[in-house]
Formats: structure tokens, C-alpha cells, sequence
């Protein structure tokens, strides 16, 4: 029997790869987004309790109100606008589910869907699995900026999506005021809906504060936000997330969701929902990472490394095209294997990006503990092998 790919182009994702072969050498992993330290010990006793109590059942497919409720009250707190748990909060199976449910449910084969490049890479392959087409507006990688003369461009009567994504992985950008008044005068005479990812939401540095476009009075009705509770809680592996859109478009959301995953783990949700309601740890996240951006990119003084600005997520590019001329998948493997560092290259979040192949940069998590943070930059001071 043969199988028409959908994806014919793609094999295993680069995350995979790199932490393959990080394991491998023995090398420091700086490469998937994942801590290599433990959660408050308070959220997992919450879990066990949830395990104890018998919550083992499927949960209601929205996702457990109490969840649910929890959202919308940190949104509350957070954002200062209101939504409601019961229509405009789904739970999914962690932010990338998420992400694909909005796109299968707004894309039908042949819509446009624009993506502004570098961009995470689930985005490009779910449009084109669903029989969208791709459309890449690309950021400046240098300092995070955008032409938004071409975005406005890129947007036309084929386009049912633009997905942005702040803060921004990989550039660790975040979007402004004047940034979403932009993007909303763009997009006003448009029939596209707006997805835009929001999982680094708490992780946002130097007194910048996250600015979301469903905030904006213009953008409220025709945005729909994915965001995840394992950047924010240091519970990766949890694979919990959220959809948070006006009530119409959830209806339609919960439409796909219900036959993609149909509900999520009911103890974690329970655990989650029990620890947001007792906790305002959330808010020294910000603070957290910061001081581990700021802990790793000292340590790294001195070296050749060309240290990029990185207002949030826990990522930090760093150019190594003073050091080397060489494709960033070599310099990334041969950096793991050679120096004992393990990162993720630039390009492959470039998909339909102009200058992708001359591009000279890694990407590194600093979601560490500070001793491994430190011994990695140790290893990288000396420059490339």
C-alpha cells in the first residue's frame, strides 16, 4: 500500500534531533525548551491528591470548569478584561494541540494563512496539512522588527489566518501598544482571524509588559489566544494549554477539538486549577527567568559570541558568524559533539524566509538551573570549535 504524504518534506523535528544527539555526546542540553529543575513541590502534591481523590474519569470536553475558572480569573488579574469560563475557555492537550485546533478550524484547502517568519515550527506544517497555503512575512532576525508594510501586503481576499506570536520565539521580541494598533488597522478591513500565541505570556523582561492583540477594542472579536500552563508552572511534560476566544468562534473551536482530543487529563487539570486558585507564584516568573537571561549572557562576556536582545521567553539567540561561515544545522551538531553544548539552529523556523540559509545564529534555553547555565557558557566562551 502507498501513502501520499501530506508532508512529504518533513521528518523528525529538529527539537528531536538535537536532543538525540545532546544525549548522545553527553552534552549540556540547551536546545529544547524544558528545565532541568523540579516545580514547586505544591503542585505536585496537588496532582497526587487529584490521583488519590479518584479524579481518573474523562473530564467535561471544554476542560474541568475549575480550570476553566482558573483562566479566566488569572486573564482577569493579569489583562484587567473579563472573559467568561464556560464560553470562551477550551483546555487542550498542550499549547501545539491548541494551535493545530484553531488552524483546522478556520483553514479550508486552498486559504491563505500568513505567518511571520522566524516562526514556530507546528505553524507552517498544520496549514499544510489542512490544504493552506503559506504565506511568510519576514521579521528582521537582528533586532526582532517587522516591515509591516509587507504584512499588510501578504494579507488579501484569500487570507483566513495570521498568526502571530508574543513574546516570540525564537527572537524573544515582544509586541507594544503601538505594534498591535498597527497590526489592528492592518487587519480592519479584513475578513482574516488573528491566532496568536501567547505561551511565553508571563516570561517578559526589563519592565515590558505582555500586550495582547484581544486586548485591542478593534481585534477583541476575531482573535483567538493559545496559551499553556508548562512555560509559566516549569511542567513541560504536563502537556496542558488553552484556547481563549470570543464565545462564536469558541463554539466552532470545541466543534474540532471534540474529535482531535476531546477532553485532557482529569488530575492534571484538577492540579492546575487547585494551584492557580491558592497561588500568585505566577507572578515572579518574569523575575525568575530574567535573572537567568541575565546570569548566562554575563557569563558569556568577553567570548565572540554576538549576544542578541531578548525581551522574554526563555531563549536567547546568539550569532557565532564572526567565529564561523557554516550552515547553522553543522555549527549546532558539530557545537553538541565537539563542545558539549547542545542548541537549536535558526532555520528551522525560516520556512519562506528570504536570507534563511545565510543566517549565523543558535538559539539556547536558559531555563537551567545556574549551574548549568554556567558550565555551558563556560564550554561556549571559547568561540566555536
Amino acid at each position: 500500500m502507498v501513502i501520499r504524504s501530506k508532508l512529504a518534506d518533513v521528518g523528525t523535528t529538529i527539537f528531536s534531533t538535537m536532543t538525540a544527539l545532546a544525549n548522545a555526546a553527553g552534552a549540556i542540553n540547551l536546545a529544547q525548551g524544558f528545565p532541568d529543575y523540579p516545580c514547586d513541590p505544591t503542585l505536585g502534591e496537588r496532582m497526587a491528591e487529584a490521583i488519590a481523590e479518584g479524579h481518573n474519569q474523562y473530564a467535561p470536553m471544554p476542560g474541568h470548569a475549575l480550570l476553566r475558572m482558573a483562566v479566566a480569573s488569572l486573564w482577569q488579574r493579569r489583562r484587567g478584561t473579563l472573559i467568561d469560563a464556560d464560553s470562551d475557555v477550551t483546555i487542550t492537550p498542550g499549547a501545539t494541540a491548541a494551535l493545530f485546533t484553531a488552524i483546522a478550524t478556520i483553514v479550508s484547502p486552498g486559504d491563505d494563512v500568513v505567518i511571520l517568519t522566524p516562526a514556530y515550527d507546528s505553524y507552517a506544517p498544520a496549514v499544510r496539512t489542512l490544504g493552506g497555503r503559506v504565506v511568510a512575512v519576514p521579521m528582521n532576525v537582528h533586532d526582532g522588527l517587522l516591515d509591516w508594510t509587507k504584512l499588510a501586503d501578504a494579507i488579501t481576499e484569500r487570507t483566513s489566518l495570521v498568526i502571530v506570536n508574543t513574546p516570540h520565539n525564537p527572537t524573544g521580541t515582544v509586541m507594544s501598544l503601538d505594534d498591535v494598533d498597527t497590526l489592528a488597522s492592518i487587519m480592519a478591513n479584513t475578513n482574516a482571524l488573528l491566532l496568536s500565541d501567547e505561551v511565553y505570556d508571563h516570561i517578559v523582561f526589563d519592565g515590558l509588559r505582555h500586550v495582547s492583540p484581544a486586548g485591542h477594542p478593534a481585534l477583541a472579536e476575531k482573535t483567538i489566544v493559545v496559551t499553556s500552563f508548562g512555560k509559566t508552572l516549569h511542567v513541560t511534560g504536563w502537556k496542558v494549554g488553552a484556547l481563549i476566544a470570543p464565545s462564536a468562534i469558541t463554539r466552532e473551536l470545541r466543534k474540532v477539538h471534540q474529535f482531535l482530543s476531546f477532553s485532557v487529563h482529569t488530575p492534571t487539570q484538577i492540579a492546575l486549577g487547585r494551584y492557580l486558585e491558592q497561588t500568585s507564584n505566577t507572578d515572579n516568573v518574569a523575575a525568575f527567568f530574567q535573572a537567568k537571561r541575565d546570569l548566562f549572557v554575563h557569563a558569556l562576556r568577553g567570548s565572540s559570541w554576538t549576544v542578541l536582545p531578548c525581551q522574554g521567553t526563555y531563549f536567547q539567540l546568539l550569532g557565532y558568524g564572526t567565529m564561523a561561515d557554516i550552515e547553522d544545522v553543522e555549527a549546532a551538531k558539530t557545537l553538541t559533539t565537539a563542545k558539549g553544548v547542545a542548541s537549536i539552529p535558526l532555520s528551522p523556523f525560516m520556512e519562506g524566509h528570504e536570507s534563511a540559509g545565510s543566517l549565523r545564529y543558535l538559539r539556547f534555553c536558559f531555563a537551567k538551573r545556574d549551574e548549568t547555565l554556567l558550565a555551558a557558557a563556560d564550554r561556549l566562551k571559547n568561540g566555536m570549535p
